[in-house]
């Protein structure tokens, strides 16, 4: 069937590039991978029937490197090339150099993805064709007085966007003027590294709108097909957390004027292959308005929810257009899906970004898993930190989102941090429930939805600490002077010290007290009976450490016997400022010898892709400074130091 394309190379990583492979190899095609060094084990690495390095680890080397990827290609004799999402996905002169060099390229073509790449464009093309756009600001003119005003024209709040971006980089919210400047900056440089282009764009920000959006697929014979609509208005950072279909307040007529809006975006422009049009919403039900945001020349991360809902396979069409072949489908939906993304990040410390060794990752087998990675496997500070996406599909949205929080309750993962236990609880409150939510939900919703350490956890860390688990009081371990056998123990979670204590048929942590019974402390598992329930968590023991997975959340805890000098010292250091992650320092906001408030940025930090800024815990003078701009430093590192006003 597919003799036009013999051999695939996959120019991406990840789980999209295992997601590619896997089909290819499915449809009988030959699948050949690209790795940077960061990725020479990796699971693509790995599946792929062939694989071929491209350079070092930093993106700009490698994965962005069209003359790389190319080569790549010639020397797997690739047919075409499938750009999965980010990296080359949306770049034009690398849709034409695969043309120039013979390859196919699995997407629309060169011009289409020109004139949806930049958003000025689009929105000039998509408003001819009958769709209307937000109001703001598009005109070539950069200047920062240019910008000023045309802002102060649209009116705060507003939004400064990329204008060649997607995925919330080089976006920035700016709710009132004299926070323009400093946004404008941090928005150009962040576009600049993205993507070599720091052209912006204003637009009016709605209050707490809905996002929708409608993936299309078309053909080369002139066939478009609107594949139903999307929610993805749980977002962070402008950046999608929890995606769903169909949408829980979209009726039939909102989305068959969704669809055709779609569809009339993409004739538009000739366009080809699997894509997405992205729409904000405001209003409910049929007085409902809708605005074109962007198009999204590629397959989408959040792509599953569809293939659950209509048995479509998103990628093997992409590869049947790219074919040559005829679109000849009309898409049904069945039942709800939700799409949860499980990211290497903190949400206790403001989600900053997570890498490093997966010492425990397990999935369970109710939902349908997407990822590009195992247990043992590393997540590298280079690339986007997400880990895998968990999709679950039932008869209801009630019974896909009951699935989807019991798969993320008994998923166990160890050695980074995540955010499983976060989306969890996202997905159990009332106001994703109810469905009727807009983009800022995740914001105003984040106090109550943040895992927290509680007592149950500190009792349950000291439960699996004792030897052979063997409840303390019940030991016969032989004899002390004076003394019984050792009834507390003494545990350390980033920075914070408490003795568990137990007493006969019980275990204290800090205000609570719970009978126990039943204890059963295995190699990586844990069941105890307390207060007459069952409470089960996964193990990972590494010497003193004890990693407890509960509910989707891992905590660390140290055993110790006493406070070491270097304990009792990072106790006191709350005014050393060390880096909450590895990355590199971009710029520095201060020097020795300047005074600061509470909450004044001192630094910035980039790690997977994204800007971090390190701000003033406390009032005072800064004291010494240990970092320069474009240094790279690891997590821990000490960056500057504060001695707090007195």
């Amino acid at each position: 069937m597919f003799v036009t394309i013999r051999t695939l190379l996959i120019a991406n990583r990840g789980e999209i590039a295992c997601r590619v492979i896997a089909t290819a190899r499915r449809l009988g095609m030959h699948a050949a991978a690209v790795y940077s060094d960061a990725d020479a084990g990796a699971l693509h690495v790995r599946h792929a029937d062939s694989a071929y390095r491209i350079g070092p680890a930093p993106a700009v080397e490698s994965y962005l490197d069209i003359d790389a990827v190319l080569a790549a290609a010639q020397r797997a004799g690739a047919d075409a090339i499938h750009p999965g999402y980010g990296f080359l996905s949306e770049n034009a002169d690398f849709a034409d150099a695969c043309t120039e060099a013979g390859i196919a390229f699995v997407g629309p073509s060169s011009a289409a993805i020109r004139a949806m790449g930049s958003k000025v464009e689009a929105k000039r093309l998509i408003a001819e064709a009958g769709t209307p756009v937000v109001p703001g600001y598009q005109d070539d003119d950069q200047d920062d007085a240019v910008l000023a005003a045309a802002a102060r024209k649209v009116g705060f709040p507003l939004l400064i966007k990329a204008s060649a971006g997607g995925g919330g980089k080089g976006m920035r919210l700016v709710e009132a003027p004299e926070e323009f400047a400093a946004a404008l900056e941090g928005a150009r440089r962040e576009a600049a590294a993205a993507f070599a282009d720091e052209k912006m764009l204003l637009e009016r920000y709605l209050v707490n709108p809905k996002h929708l959006e409608v993936q299309i697929l078309a053909d080369t014979h002139g066939n478009t097909v609107g594949v139903f609509e999307r929610d993805c208005s749980v977002q962070r950072r402008h950046q999608k957390v929890i995606e769903e279909a169909p949408g829980p307040t979209v009726g039939e007529p909102l989305r068959r004027r969704l669809l055709e809006a779609a569809v009339n975006a993409a004739q538009a422009i000739g366009y080809s292959g699997a894509g997405t049009v992205e729409f904000i919403a405001e209003g409910r039900g049929v007085d409902t308005a809708f605005y074109f945001m962007e198009m999204n020349t590629r397959l989408q991360v959040e792509h599953p929810v569809t293939e659950a809902i209509t048995g479509l396979d998103l990628v093997e069409w992409q590869l049947r257009i790219a074919a040559g072949e005829p679109l000849e489908i009309e898409p049904e939906a069945t039942g709800h899906a939700i799409e949860a993304r499980l990211y290497a990040e903190s949400p206790a410390r403001g989600f900053l970004p997570s890498a490093g060794k997966l010492r425990r990752l397990r999935f369970p087998g109710n939902v349908r898993v997407d990822t590009g990675v195992e247990e043992g496997d590393s997540v590298p500070v280079h690339y986007d930190p997400i880990v895998a996406k968990l999709i679950a599909h039932g008869p209801s949205r009630e019974a896909a989102r009951r699935d989807l929080i019991e798969a993320l309750e008994n998923t166990e993962i160890a050695g980074i941090e995540h955010n499983a236990g976060y989306l969890r609880n996202l997905l159990a409150h009332p106001e994703f429930v109810a469905g009727d939510y807009g983009t800022h939900l995740a914001d105003t919703i984040h106090g109550a939805v943040t895992p927290g350490l509680n007592d149950l956890h500190w009792a349950l860390a000291a439960l699996a600490a004792v030897p052979n688990g063997a409840l303390p009081w019940s030991r016969a371990d032989g004899w002390r002077v004076n003394q019984p056998a050792r009834t507390e123990v003494l545990l350390q979670h980033e920075g914070v010290f408490q003795t568990v204590r137990f007493p006969p048929g019980k275990v204290v942590a800090g205000d609570s007290s719970f009978s126990v019974e039943a204890l059963n402390s295995g190699a990586d598992a844990l069941a105890v009976r307390l207060n007459g329930r069952v409470q089960e968590a996964g193990l990972l023991r590494d010497g003193s450490a004890i990693h407890l997975m509960l509910d989707g959340e891992t905590s660390v805890f140290q055993c110790v016997q006493d406070l070491t000098a270097d304990q009792a010292d990072r106790l006191d250091g709350a005014d050393r400022i060390v880096s909450p992650m590895p990355g590199q320092v971009i710029s520095l906001a201060v020097a020795v010898g300047e005074v600061v408030e509470a909450g004044d940025l001192l630094a910035v930090i980039e790690a997977m892709k994204m800007e971090h800024s390190i701000v003033a815990p406390c009032a005072g003078e800064v004291t010494a400074v240990h970092c320069s701009a474009g240094q790279r430093v690891d997590e821990h590192t000490r960056l500057l130091e504060l001695e707090p006003r007195q």
